[in-house]
C-alpha cells in the first residue's frame, strides 16, 4: 500500500510546482470580469434602460480593454508590474461599487470603461510575472495553470450570478467588488515585480482558454498593439494574415452582438430567467475547458484553418437555431435556446485554439506583433458587435441581434472556404 501513496504524493507535488499563490488573484479577477460582469451589467442596465444602452455599456467595457498597450508600455518602461496589478484590481472594485449605486446612463458608460481599463491593466502583467521569473521551459505549464485558474474563476462567477439572479443584481455587483478587493489583498501579499525586465518581450502563443468574454484575460492583453506593429501593418493587411483578420473581425463582432445582450435576450426572447441562463453558461464554459486540448490536437493533425472553419460552422448552425427559435417558438423554446447557446460557447474552444495558431503562422510581422494586432482586432470587434447588437435589438427586437451573429459567423465561414490562408494550412 505504500507505493501508491508515494506515487500520489509525487503527483501532487508535481502539479503544485507550477502553481503560485498569486494565481488566486487572477481566479478572482476571472470570476468578476468574465463571470459576474457579463451577466449583471446587462441586467442592471435593462431595468431602466434600453437595449441600445445595454450595448453601449458592454461596448465601453471592451473599449477599456484597448488601453492594454498603455499599461504594457508603463510596465516595461518603469517596472510597474505589481502596481498595475493592484491598481487595475482597485479600479475594477471602485467601478463596480459605483455602478451598483447609480442609475445614470452616462455614468454607467464611464464606469464600464473604467472597469474594462482596470481589468486590462491587471491582465497585462499576468504572463510577465511568469516569463520574467521562471525559465522558458516552465512557461507553458505555468501559464496553462494560470489559464485554468482564470477559467475556473469565470465558471464560479457565472454560477454566483445565477444564484443571485435579477432581483439581487446590484448586490451581485457589490459581491463582485468584494471579490476583487480580496484579490487586491492576495496580490499585495504574494506578488513582487521581477528585478529586471526582458530586452525583448517573448512570444507566448497559448490561446485564451476561457469563455468568449475576453476583457482582462491574461492571454488577451499580454501581446498588445505596438507602434512598430502599426507601421508594419499596411503591407500585412494585403497578405493572407490580413484576410484572416477580416474573417476574425466579422465573426467575433457578430458573436459579441449576442454575448453583450445574453441574459436580457434569453429573458425577453425565450422567458429564461437570469438564474437559469447564467447556470447554463457556466456549464457550457466548464465543458468548453475540456475541449482545448483536443482542439490543439485537431489543429496539429488537420490544420488550424479547418478547425477554425469547424468552429465557425458550429456557430453558424447554433445562431441559425437561435434565430429560428425566436420566430417559430418564442418563449416556449427556452431549453432549446440554451442548448443552442451552449454550442456557441463550446465552439469557442475550437476558435480560440485555431485563431491563435493561425496568427502565429500567418503573421508577416512576427508572432508577437501579429498577436498584438489579433488581440486589438478582437477588442475592436467586441466594441463594434456590442454597439451594433444593442442598436439592432433596440430598433427591431432581439431577433436582429441574433441575425447579426448569424451573418458574422456565416460570412466568416464562406470567406474562409473561398480563399485558402496559405500553403501550411
Amino acid at each position: 500500500m505504500a507505493m501508491p501513496l508515494a506515487a500520489d504524493r509525487t503527483s501532487v507535488q508535481s502539479w503544485r510546482r507550477w502553481i503560485e499563490l498569486w494565481y488566486a488573484a487572477y481566479a478572482l479577477l476571472g470570476a468578476t470580469v468574465a463571470g459576474l460582469v457579463p451577466i449583471l451589467l446587462p441586467l442592471i442596465v435593462s431595468r431602466s434602460g434600453t437595449a441600445v444602452q445595454v450595448g453601449l455599456v458592454m461596448a465601453a467595457v471592451s473599449l477599456g480593454g484597448l488601453s492594454a498597450p498603455l499599461w504594457g508600455s508603463l510596465a516595461d518602461r518603469f517596472r510597474l508590474h505589481r502596481a498595475l496589478l493592484i491598481g487595475g484590481l482597485l479600479a475594477v472594485t471602485v467601478a463596480l461599487i459605483a455602478f451598483a449605486l447609480i442609475a445614470a446612463p452616462v455614468g454607467w458608460v464611464l464606469l464600464a470603461l473604467l472597469a474594462g481599463a482596470g481589468s486590462a491593466g491587471a491582465g497585462t502583467v499576468a504572463n510577465l510575472f511568469v516569463v520574467e521569473s521562471h525559465p522558458q521551459d516552465e512557461w507553458d505549464r505555468r501559464i496553462g495553470w494560470l489559464q485554468t485558474f482564470y477559467g475556473g474563476g469565470q465558471v464560479a462567477g457565472l454560477l454566483i450570478a445565477g444564484v443571485l439572479g435579477q432581483s439581487l443584481a446590484r448586490a451581485g455587483l457589490l459581491t463582485a467588488a468584494g471579490l476583487t478587493a480580496v484579490a487586491i489583498a492576495v496580490a499585495w501579499r504574494t506578488v513582487r515585480t521581477a528585478p529586471a525586465g526582458l530586452a525583448i518581450k517573448p512570444t507566448v502563443t497559448r490561446p485564451a482558454q476561457h469563455g468568449e468574454w475576453s476583457v482582462g484575460s491574461p492571454q488577451r492583453v499580454f501581446h498588445h498593439l505596438s507602434a512598430e506593429a502599426i507601421r508594419q501593418l499596411r503591407p500585412a493587411l494585403f497578405s493572407p494574415f490580413g484576410y484572416f483578420l477580416l474573417i476574425w473581425l466579422l465573426s467575433f463582432a457578430g458573436a459579441a452582438a449576442i454575448f453583450s445582450l445574453y441574459p436580457v435576450l434569453m429573458q425577453q426572447a425565450f422567458g429564461v430567467t437570469p438564474a437559469v441562463s447564467s447556470a447554463a453558461f457556466a456549464v457550457a464554459a466548464g465543458l468548453g475547458m475540456a475541449l482545448y486540448s483536443p482542439a490543439g490536437r485537431w489543429s496539429d493533425r488537420l490544420g488550424a484553418a479547418w478547425v477554425l472553419r469547424a468552429g465557425l460552422g458550429l456557430r453558424a448552425v447554433a445562431f441559425a437555431g437561435l434565430l429560428s427559435l425566436m420566430f417559430v417558438h418564442g418563449s416556449g423554446a427556452g431549453w432549446e435556446a440554451l442548448i443552442a447557446f451552449a454550442l456557441v460557447v463550446l465552439a469557442w474552444s475550437l476558435l480560440s485554439v485555431s485563431s491563435t495558431a493561425l496568427t502565429a503562422v500567418l503573421s508577416p510581422i512576427g508572432e508577437g506583433a501579429g498577436l498584438g494586432v489579433y488581440n486589438a482586432i478582437s477588442a475592436i470587434a467586441g466594441v463594434v458587435g456590442a454597439l451594433l447588437g444593442g442598436w439592432a435589438a433596440g430598433l427591431w427586437g432581439y431577433g436582429a441581434a441574433a441575425g447579426l451573429a448569424l451573418a458574422g459567423a456565416a460570412v466568416g465561414l464562406v470567406l474562409s472556404l473561398v480563399r485558402p490562408f496559405g500553403a501550411k494550412q
